[in-house]
């Protein structure tokens, strides 16, 4: 899943995508590059990102991905928590919902969603807001609270209509979390994984990984491929990501390694 913020102010690459040409052609070079989905979003959720008005995320997105989704190459999510901004890219080809809040912001998104037969992606973050959930967050034991949020959040979209099979998890590594958390919830992510649905990992150039590494957002593709492959052999399936072929490859020679490549690569 490549990430496409349309946004001026995302943590790493805020401002690059601005202009719509410019956007969908960052968005074809990553499909070129294996990425199977474009994630769009026009409201960063970076720790203290202020809201985007609904009429100025519209405007952000959604030409985007009208013309990203007819280019008949990858699928494209739209990263959002308003419903009005979800049918509109549902409208405009969007086929995924990635919904940070896990349809806690409006929980309208789950009927659009089970109406609409898109996917979603119910993600945990620690409280609903994204400018606060960085202040000092606290867990008895965040893999088992993980966990139980995100069994809730599915049986929400399951009894809103959403099948089961068009519903994928994520832990939400850096969404309240310390790098204590962040670090022991891919330790355990066999247990995030154990829910039975598709498991979403997103640690692309985030903090943890600068303060681990020392390096600033752009030099974080070998610390984000390192979390991957971990996660990848914990058992997550969809891995949302700045540098693409970086994680192309890691997980291509990951799978091979653990015997589920599918394919017969030359020598």
């Amino acid at each position: 899943m490549g990430v496409l913020n349309v946004t001026p102010d995302s943590f790493s690459d805020g401002g690059l995508w601005l202009d719509v040409d410019d956007a969908v052609a960052h968005a074809r070079e990553m499909a070129a590059e294996g990425a199977a989905i474009v994630d769009v979003g026009g409201e960063s959720t970076r720790p203290g990102a202020e809201s985007v008005p609904e009429a100025e995320e519209l405007e952000r997105v959604v030409p985007v991905v009208e013309r990203v989704a007819t280019d008949g190459g990858p699928r494209v999510s739209i990263d959002t928590r308003k419903v009005a901004v979800a049918e509109a890219a549902i409208q405009a080809g969007a086929r995924i919902v990635n919904d940070v809040s896990a349809f806690r912001s409006d929980p309208a998104m789950a009927g659009l969603v089970a109406s609409s037969g898109a996917t979603c992606c119910l993600m945990h973050m620690l409280g609903d807001d994204p400018r606060t959930m960085q202040a000092d967050p606290r867990y008895d034991d965040v893999v088992s609270e993980v966990k139980a949020f995100l069994e809730q959040r599915l049986a929400f979209a399951v009894g809103e209509g959403v099948p089961e099979e068009h519903v994928w998890l994520d832990p939400g590594i850096g969404f309240g979390k310390t790098i204590d958390h962040n670090l022991e919830l891919i330790r355990r992510l066999d247990e995030i994984v154990a829910l039975g649905r598709p498991v979403v990992i997103g640690t692309s150039r985030k903090t943890f990984i600068g303060r681990l590494t020392g390096r600033p957002e752009r030099e974080r593709a070998a610390g984000t491929v390192a979390a991957n492959v971990i996660a990848y052999e914990r058992g997550a399936s969809i891995f949302r990501v700045h540098d693409v072929v970086e994680a192309v490859d890691s997980l291509k020679v990951a799978a091979a390694t653990v015997g589920q490549w599918t394919t017969s690569p030359s020598a």
